[in-house]
């Protein structure tokens, strides 16, 4: 498999922008994933940062080619692999963890974090599954204000298969439901950073993405980059609200391309 079927596309681009996330399957032996949450549900304490040499099959995710399509697509081909990452276990019967968006409230709109949410096994709806807000990583809020949230309209939770790597803007609002299950719910969390800005864009790209016409029957169901761009609104946000947005997708898009000064 050549390194640019791994690599993301212009939709695939635009809806990352528009919705702050993008969801890769990755194609590791099914023991691996087995292996890697028999190892976790085995631990009795969390081991942090090194998470990777406790249990070293978790290099088979950070080294996946698919991995790699990714991280070269949003981030840059110099991107870099965080040393930070950690074990988030929900066992049976643990509730739920509130609304909040990591690190301090210092925000970048550019894509220039992400967070890596790799599931060695599948997760289903009762087991306590990761919840995200699409369009929140434009968004910024104290965690103490977004601790009073419940349901936010919009919100997703991420019932997913075995061996999902969700990749999320850092900045996108998430929590945890809680897991009403009689297993446990596994999730490792990487971090990834960018080194450089683009001079070219790092995903497989045609130069008239944006350029079909906007479907006004169609909108936000449209299925090429422009129109994504343009009619995305995952929040339902007023009309000059999704203004706001709209400029900084062009913003970023304008920076990925390596328009820096964009």
């Amino acid at each position: 498999m050549s390194e640019a079927t791994n690599l993301m596309s212009d939709v695939d681009m635009a809806k990352f922008l528009v919705n702050g996330y993008h969801l890769v399957q990755l194609d590791v032996a099914e023991d691996v994933n087995d292996s890697i949450a028999l190892e976790l549900d085995g631990l009795d304490s969390n081991p942090g940062d090194a998470i990777t040499d406790v249990v070293p099959d978790l290099l088979q995710v950070l080294k996946h080619p698919k991995t790699h399509g990714a991280l070269q697509s949003l981030l840059g081909s110099d991107y870099e692999i965080q040393s930070h990452r950690h074990w988030h276990c929900r066992p049976a019967g643990m509730g739920h963890m509130q609304w909040h968006q990591d690190g301090t409230n210092n925000r970048d709109r550019r894509p220039n974090r992400l967070l890596g949410l790799y599931y060695p096994r599948d997760v289903t709806e009762d087991m306590g599954p990761t919840i995200i807000v699409p369009g929140t990583q434009f968004r910024n809020a104290p965690t103490d204000r977004m601790a009073t949230y419940t349901n936010i309209r919009g919100q997703i939770p991420l019932i997913v298969k075995a061996g999902t790597m969700a990749f999320a803007h850092y900045d996108l609002w998430h929590g945890t439901a809680a897991n009403t299950s009689d297993a446990p719910r596994h999730m490792i969390k990487f971090l990834f950073r960018r080194t450089g800005d683009n001079k070219a864009p790092t995903w497989n790209h045609e130069a008239d993405a944006l350029n079909k016409p906007r479907d006004w029957n169609l909108l936000d169901k449209a299925e090429d980059a422009g129109n994504i761009m343009s009619f995305g609104n995952p929040l339902k946000v007023s009309q000059s609200d999704h203004y706001k947005e709209r400029a900084i997708r062009q913003e970023c898009w304008n920076y990925l391309m390596g328009n820096v000064d964009s």
